[in-house]
C-alpha cells in the first residue's frame, strides 16, 4: 500500500497493491491493520453505495463527526475533498484528483471534511466506507461552486440535484 500526501492533514490518498494482468485487477479494498498503520484509526460501522450516470455532480456533503473511506469500483470521476474544520489551518482548501476505477486509489477522510465529485464516464459506482451511521440531523453541504473555495471542476453541463443547488456558500 502507498499513501501519498495531499496537503490536508485527516486526509489521506491510498494506493492498495493491485495485481494487474490481461483479466483485469484484483486488490483488498480493506484489511483493518494495515489500515490501522497509517492512521485510520476509526471503526467503520456503515457502507454506502453511489451510482450515477455521466456528468452528474454530488456534493459537496458532510455528516459532522463521520470520516469516510471512500473507494470508486467502476468508472471515472473527478474527486473533491474540502476542509471544513474552521480550526484547520487548511480551512477551505480542497484536494481534487481524477479516480479511475482501473487505478485503484481511495481517499481518507477524517471527520471535518466535505465530499462531492463529478461523474467523467458513462456511469461511476462508488463504496463509502463511514464510521458513523447516517443521520439527517447530522448532515449538511456547501454549495459545488463556492468561490470561496474555488472548486475547478471539470467543463461541460452538470447534473445537479436540487438538494445540492439549495446549500449554501461557506461562511
Amino acid at each position: 500500500m502507498k499513501i501519498i500526501d495531499t496537503g490536508l492533514e485527516g486526509l489521506i490518498l491510498i494506493e492498495p497493491k493491485a495485481c494487474q494482468d490481461d483479466r483485469g485487477v484484483f486488490y483488498e479494498s480493506w484489511r483493518d491493520a494495515d489500515y490501522q498503520k497509517v492512521g485510520i484509526q476509526e471503526k467503520f460501522l456503515q457502507d454506502n453505495i453511489s451510482f450515477s450516470k455521466k456528468n452528474v455532480l454530488r456534493g459537496l456533503h458532510y455528516q459532522k463527526n463521520q470520516g469516510q473511506l471512500v473507494t470508486l469500483v467502476h468508472g471515472k470521476i473527478f474527486d473533491v475533498a474540502v476542509d471544513i474544520r474552521a480550526e484547520s489551518e487548511t480551512y477551505k482548501k480542497y484536494f481534487s484528483i481524477e479516480l479511475d476505477a482501473a487505478k485503484p486509489q481511495q481517499l481518507y477522510m477524517s471527520p471535518g471534511f466535505a465530499h462531492g465529485f463529478c461523474v467523467l464516464s458513462d456511469i461511476a459506482i462508488i463504496n463509502y466506507k463511514c464510521t458513523q451511521y447516517y443521520d439527517a440531523s447530522q448532515e449538511g453541504g456547501i454549495i459545488w461552486n463556492d468561490p470561496a473555495i474555488g472548486i475547478e471542476w471539470p467543463s461541460g453541463n452538470k447534473i445537479i440535484a436540487e438538494k445540492d443547488m439549495a446549500y449554501k456558500l461557506t461562511k
